[in-house]
């Protein structure tokens, strides 16, 4: 039986950032995909660069950014400053909402004004809709913020934990809104951010770029996992190992190991992405555009050729379904692009070439129910030596640079616990 210290379940970002930084270089790396990446891959065809939708690194730890752009071309990633807008009743509004508000004609931001003026701000909050309203005031709630999350997670607002988007879900004062309308600013987490002339993918290759090939494994799946014997069932073979680290979504991994808790308040939902390729330039600067109204099937437009300065018009768009919605893309495609010609995006171009992605899980529905089950679940599993991290792995709500950190912080505790010890433990068991 093969034997490993580190049995890492799903290449992407976490897993691979996992192996970067443990020192022992005991590890496998097992991914059920043909191609390492897990969402964060790149499609490059007929002169077009597309993502598994928008995928955005935005840093706020140096070290790491450096650690990343050292091994990526020289000159091949660009620096771009966010130019995102919301469609709102014909006109593009600048985002966030609310911080401008005073782009809307001058009775709807009157009524926006007046609500967050007066708004029960220090009053706690039962839900994310609930936080949205008391935070916010009914109108700017109802103009965008609650349409387009209920767009977004594809479920009811109520059911997710106030604090389910955390510190990604921009906030504003009454000083954010005055300021903005003489000195347009912008506090959002992205409003700059990193984007490889290659696509996503290309942070990837540059998290491969120091691993051991012959330790990353693709194209074979876990099959089975018993957690008090330490061993991994796939196809063909076994494998033991002393610490299992899995990138892979939570519910997954219990049911490899037969887990007997229900974990039906784990829940989510999907996301249809469609990347589209024309043959000549659509609307110009902009890198994404936000639709709240329900007139459109899609919550969110992205321009890939924006970011990087294409000659032709390059699309992703993407539709949020429920966990147990059926998809038909064929329908879906339709919907797709009278919606793009309705809003003034396709205007005359071909669509030269096109792929369709599903994104399963894509948002996982943070609420209190579900915290509990992880938080009391994890703590059994790591009693186990069993860690689930990352976007999926820990349930949560996170960027590309937490995954990082997180993958980082956990080799930094094995590294400190395997210094202290007098053999070298991938000799034991």
């Amino acid at each position: 039986m093969e034997r490993v210290t580190y049995l890492v379940l799903g290449g992407g970002v976490t897993g691979l950032s996992f192996a970067n930084f443990v020192d022992a270089k005991d590890y496998l790396v097992l991914e059920k995909e043909r191609a390492l990446g897990g969402y964060c891959k790149s499609t490059h065809k007929e002169g077009f660069v597309w993502d598994c939708a928008g995928h955005y690194f935005h840093f706020r730890n140096a070290a790491l950014r450096d650690y990343l752009l050292a091994r990526m071309p020289p000159g091949s990633v660009r620096e771009i400053i966010r130019d995102a807008r919301i469609r709102y009743k014909d006109n593009l509004i600048d985002f966030p909402f609310q911080t401008n508000i005073h782009q809307l004609p001058r009775e709807e931001f009157l009524d926006c004004l007046y609500d967050l003026y007066f708004r029960a701000a220090d009053r706690s909050c039962r839900s994310f809709q609930d936080m949205v309203y008391t935070r916010f005031g009914r109108n700017i709630a109802e103009k965008f913020l609650v349409p387009y999350n209920r767009k977004l997670y594809a479920c009811d607002l109520d059911t997710l934990d106030a604090d389910a988007m955390g510190r990604f879900f921009p906030q504003t004062t009454m000083d954010d809104v005055i300021r903005n309308f003489k000195v347009r600013g912008d506090r959002s987490y992205n409003a700059t951010f990193l984007y490889p002339e290659a696509g996503a993918a290309q942070f990837v290759t540059a998290l491969v770029h120091d691993l051991d090939p012959s330790r990353l494994v693709i194209g074979e799946r876990a099959l089975g996992i018993d957690p008090d014997d330490k061993v991994v069932e796939i196809a063909g073979r076994r494998v033991r190992y002393q610490y299992l680290i899995s990138t892979v979504p939570f519910p997954d991994l219990l049911n490899l190991m037969s887990w007997p808790a229900d974990a039906s308040c784990l829940t989510w939902s999907k996301v249809l992405v469609f990347n589209l390729g024309f043959d000549a330039k659509g609307p110009q600067g902009i890198h994404w555009i936000y639709f709240p109204e329900e007139k459109y099937r899609f919550y969110r437009v992205g321009f890939y050729d924006n970011l990087l300065g294409a000659g032709r018009m390059s699309l992703y768009v993407e539709i949020g379904l429920a966990q147990n919605d059926e998809v038909d893309p064929g329908r879906e495609r339709e919907a797709v692009l009278r919606g793009l010609e309705e809003a003034g995006i396709v205007q005359g171009q071909n669509l030269v070439c096109s792929e369709t992605i599903l994104l399963d899980p894509a948002y996982v529905h943070v609420s209190g129910s579900a915290q509990r089950f992880f938080e009391e679940t994890d703590r059994l599993l790591r009693s186990k030596d069993i860690y689930s991290i990352g976007r999926y792995g820990g349930w949560k709500y996170c960027s590309l640079e937490d995954n990082l950190l997180e993958a980082k912080a956990l080799a930094g505790d094995f590294n400190r616990a395997q210094a202290k010890l007098p053999w070298d433990v991938s000799d034991a068991g």
